[in-house]
């Protein structure tokens, strides 16, 4: 199922905690929402979830809106929320008879078998969750999120407070149930985008700034800074390369030019028509790749 959201507005007090989000996201899709503390992201889950009303806006998952009451389009979506709530003094297998129970589904124990499987959880499913590690108990949370096998999955910040080997083991769990729904992951961590996702929102102080592929972040398309790589034939002096337009910087490494843009156009271009024109070979000319966590530091640092 596809989502929209649609010039979505909530206001706390005076505060607005969300200014006019628009996006949509495809059936399939695996998209990373971005933003700092305090951007605004849980709250956008929380609408997206039915959880929490709009003020204005709205958001339509396979085209039908989401309502606060309608159970009906509440029973499409899977969510983990930022901080897990589970019954400690539950066993596992106990905890997910009861969400199981919650959404009245038929074949209860074929599902809470196909479940555990599905999240890895066949070692554990007669430990309490209380004993359980962090990792387990996100995974049981998982577990809980997918049981009525919901079309659209809204994951909340699924991997925080774990240790780099629970770390792979959820986002390699979040991939592998992402192949057969749509998933939203909600972060603040760059790194994790990269790492599971295709394609990234980011918002700062209530405010959409950028949407596109991780590629296209790397390229620069949201980058201020553009950083081309260019190899001339003969020398150049660094104020013929100054003189061009767009170009910010430019200094030598390993006896390329590194170019970097001021935000305006795409210096490719300029820097094709200035060898062509002086009758020098280009022997190189590449866009130099972002690191995407100075990308996000920059987008969000910069964004009023």
């Amino acid at each position: 199922m596809n989502i929209t959201i649609r010039n979505i507005v909530k206001l706390f007090e005076k505060q607005k905690v969300l200014d006019n989000v628009c996006f949509t996201i495809n059936e399939g899709e695996l998209v990373g929402f971005l933003g700092p503390n305090g951007a605004g992201k849980s709250t956008l889950m929380k609408i997206l979830t039915g959880y929490l009303p709009a003020d204005s806006g709205e958001v339509r998952i396979g085209g039908r809106k989401i309502e606060i009451n309608n159970v009906e389009i509440k029973k499409n979506i899977g969510y983990l929320p930022e901080h897990n709530p589970l019954y400690s003094d539950l066993y596992v297998k106990e905890h997910l008879a009861l969400a199981a129970g919650l959404y009245k589904l038929p074949d209860k124990d074929q599902k809470i078998k196909r479940i555990i499987e599905l999240t890895g959880l066949g070692g554990e499913e007669h430990k309490k969750i209380g004993m359980l590690s962090k990792g387990f108990r996100q995974r049981v949370g998982l577990a809980q999120a997918l049981i009525h096998d919901p079309p659209v999955l809204i994951l909340d910040e699924p991997t925080t407070g774990l240790d780099p080997n629970q770390l792979q083991e959820i986002r390699g769990l979040i991939k592998k149930i992402s192949l057969k729904k749509t998933v939203i992951l909600s972060t603040h961590i760059m790194q994790e985008v990269e790492a599971v996702c295709n394609r990234a929102v980011i918002i700062n102080k209530g405010k959409l700034i950028a949407d596109g592929s991780i590629a296209e972040l790397k390229s620069g398309r949201f980058n201020a800074n553009q950083t081309v790589i260019a190899g001339f034939n003969k020398n150049i002096d660094l104020n013929q390369l100054l003189a061009l337009e767009g170009i910010k910087n430019a200094y030598l490494s390993d006896g390329l030019w590194n170019i970097e843009s001021d935000g305006k156009i795409d210096i490719r271009e300029v820097i094709f028509n200035f060898a062509v024109k002086n009758g020098l070979i280009l022997h190189t000319l590449v866009e130099k790749q972002q690191n995407l966590e100075n990308i996000f530091q920059r987008l969000t640092r910069n964004s009023h």
